[in-house]
């Protein structure tokens, strides 16, 4: 298994209990009504914003990357 299939069943559980928080009884149960809004909400905000912009993120981090060890060359020819 691959970690956006993962991340993506990650993403799909957990909006279960959102859907049980708006259409069912689970607004009214202290406990589930809290997992939902502190723990479920942002685990799937957060796994959602992770699978559209992760390949973006990683092309950042490659460039800054790229970016230090060319500096890094540069100081050191330069010195």
């Amino acid at each position: 298994m691959t970690e956006r299939f993962l991340i993506r069943m990650l993403h799909l559980v957990l909006s279960i209990p959102i859907i049980g928080f708006i259409y069912g009884p689970v607004a009214h149960i202290p406990p589930a009504a809290d997992f939902t809004r502190f723990i479920a909400v942002p685990m799937v905000a957060a796994s959602g914003i992770w699978l559209w912009q992760k390949p973006r993120f990683l092309r950042w981090a490659r460039q800054r990357s790229a970016d230090r060890v060319f500096l890094q060359k540069e100081t050191k020819v330069t010195e």
